[in-house]
């Protein structure tokens, strides 16, 4: 059994390590796929390609999990709404029309429609060994953002001019279950939830748009899939993490880098924690590396703690800094 799977089901301090975007622009072996492709989506939707890239990081860096190399918008693309990514802008959405929410119920579409999302899984299962398979989502809220936005909502973002309703987070909750459901079948052992813009709700309306959303989701899957640990990651909603773990109730929390460690050990249920590392790290001296590892694995000596960054591995990350992050990890294991 892996690292990270003994670290989420038995709350055994093993310091796991892996990292959100392992694998992606930063690696020049990722850099070269990537010219023999038209777009980014035909990278996601090519399973012989896609596990290759899944495996890049885990093999350069001996990480203890493997995550599906895939996207959050994968979804909004297979209900209707295309989705676009332009360099150095990010993904593009078509208009949401209401024949797109209209085909939501078509299951069997959906589902042949990310057939290479789910055929990756069973290839890169049958590669690893010792290692754990996570597979992952986008929560229903940030789905939403991004097919209602039609574009990442960093910038001159106005949520006020966008109009949520019950129906369509209904719909993405089903269908990015659905999503989960067939990851698991095909060989996902861990799966983490990203609510990447959960930040931009307004407090009085987290437990309607994130953390029940969510809750609904983990119920179904445990019902299905009880021995299965899920991780969630409601970036930038800050102390209120903690009504999220105890409303929500997932097996481990992913915290942003703008929470601090001692807090979360404190007051987040006694529940695994992962992450929290500032990406930035990586892109600077190799001395901040080392002096952040010794902080975090200071900090949760006496916790069950998964070594992983606030968000993902920016491009401009320098692969010497992420090696010595490892390696260091690596040394301390009890």
């Amino acid at each position: 059994m892996s690292r990270l799977i003994q670290t989420l089901n038995s709350k055994i301090n093993l310091f796991p390590i892996w990292f959100m975007r392992q694998a992606g622009r930063y690696l020049p072996e990722y850099r070269k796929i990537r010219l023999e492709k038209r777009t980014f989506l035909d990278l996601c939707f090519d399973s012989k390609i896609s596990s290759k890239i899944t495996l890049q990081p885990v093999k350069k860096f001996n990480l203890d999990a493997a995550i599906v190399f895939s996207d959050i918008l994968t979804i909004p693309n297979s209900l209707g709404q295309k989705v676009y990514y332009i360099e150095n802008v990010g993904p593009i959405l078509e208009p949401l029309q209401k024949k797109v929410l209209s085909k939501l119920y078509k299951y069997r579409d959906f589902i042949k429609k990310n057939y290479e999302v789910y055929n990756q899984i069973k290839i890169i299962k049958k590669k690893i060994k010792g290692k754990a398979l996570i597979g992952f989502v986008g929560a229903p809220w940030t789905l939403a953002v991004y097919m209602l936005n039609r574009k990442s909502p960093s910038h001159n973002f106005k949520i006020k001019n966008l109009n949520f309703n019950n129906k369509l987070i209904n719909l993405l909750t089903k269908f990015a279950t659905i999503h989960i459901e067939k990851q698991i079948e095909n060989g996902a052992e861990v799966i983490q939830i990203f609510d990447s813009w959960a930040g931009l709700i307004r407090e009085n309306q987290l437990h309607k748009f994130c953390y029940h959303p969510t809750k609904r989701m983990l119920k179904s899957l445990k019902r299905k899939f009880p021995n299965i640990p899920i991780i969630c990651f409601p970036r930038g909603i800050g102390k209120k993490y903690k009504d999220f773990v105890n409303f929500v109730g997932p097996d481990c929390i992913s915290i942003d880098q703008s929470i601090n460690p001692s807090w979360a050990i404190t007051n987040l249920n006694g529940i695994p924690i992962q992450g929290g590392i500032d990406p930035i790290i990586f892109c600077g001296e190799r001395k901040n590396v080392r002096k952040i590892t010794y902080k975090y694995l200071n900090i949760f000596r006496d916790y069950p703690y998964i070594f992983n960054l606030g968000h993902g591995i920016t491009p401009d990350a320098k692969i010497e800094n992420i090696k010595h992050m490892v390696e260091i990890v690596k040394e301390n294991r009890l």
